[in-house]
């Protein structure tokens, strides 16, 4: 098998200053997520790419949704992306489905969240790709899961890329923050040793968030600069494999 990147986008209302406490109405969530997505667009046409989409957001922007669906595969990142019940597993999965006129056969945990195999089995998935192989201080900490992908419950479960050994994360915000000779390097010992990148982003990334409270270390790098930046990663990692979507694999 060729060596493959799976490039990914958890496509969703931007409600990530509620958790700063910084106030945000969802038509202002909805409002940048839409334009991160058409930020990201010139990406898109380099790079096949799996799309993670809540249902709430796909509901507000069918459209668009379905239109890249033609290109790309549409996944599900459950119903909303701040609140969860089991069911919202099986709802935006149909919603999808209707919406893209396509199986909707992958699962992302908004913010990684566990969830158990038996009830993404029971929803009608083929894979999940809610795990980060790391430890994130204050979230999660993955080292006693497998780095690479692996099979629980008759599930496919396809980890977010980290590095052998030490498992550095090779996650949205290593690639903001890290030198990008450091991350390209990172990201070529590890596509050698598995075979595979899976790498994650958000659209809202991709536009100007400087005003609405959150950390440096999250913004650093955001809008058009930090396009540019991730067209430069698809272009030199092209070199030595090609772009899939996950459900290819």
């Amino acid at each position: 098998m060729n060596r493959l990147v799976l490039l990914s986008f958890d496509v969703e209302e931007f409600d990530m200053p509620l958790e700063y406490q910084f106030d945000i109405p969802v038509e202002e969530q909805m409002r940048i997520g839409k334009l991160g997505l058409d930020a990201i667009h010139p990406i898109l046409d380099l790079a096949k790419s799996t799309l993670f989409t809540t249902a709430n957001f796909a509901n507000h922007f069918p459209n668009e949704i379905k239109a890249l669906s033609t290109t790309h595969e549409i996944a599900s990142h459950t119903f909303y992306h701040t609140a969860y019940a089991t069911q919202d597993l099986l709802t935006s999965r149909l919603r999808l489905e209707e919406i893209t006129e396509q199986k909707v056969t992958g699962l992302r945990m908004p913010r990684m969240r566990p969830v158990l195999m038996e009830d993404v089995k029971a929803a009608g998935y083929a894979y999940d790709s809610s795990i980060n192989p790391t430890w994130l201080p204050g979230r999660y900490n993955n080292f006693h899961l497998p780095r690479t992908v692996y099979l629980e419950s008759g599930i496919k479960r396809i980890p977010a890329s980290v590095s052998p050994g030490i498992r550095v994360p090779l996650f949205w915000l290593s690639f903001k923050n890290m030198p990008y000779n450091l991350y390209l390097q990172l990201c070529k010992r590890t596509l050698a040793k598995d075979g595979y990148l899976c790498l994650y982003f958000h659209p809202w990334e991709f536009t100007p968030i400087e005003q609405f409270g959150l950390p440096s270390y999250t913004r650093r790098w955001c809008g058009l600069a930090l396009v540019e930046r991730l067209i430069k990663l698809v272009n030199d990692l092209s070199k030595d494999a090609d772009f899939s979507t996950m459900n290819q694999i």
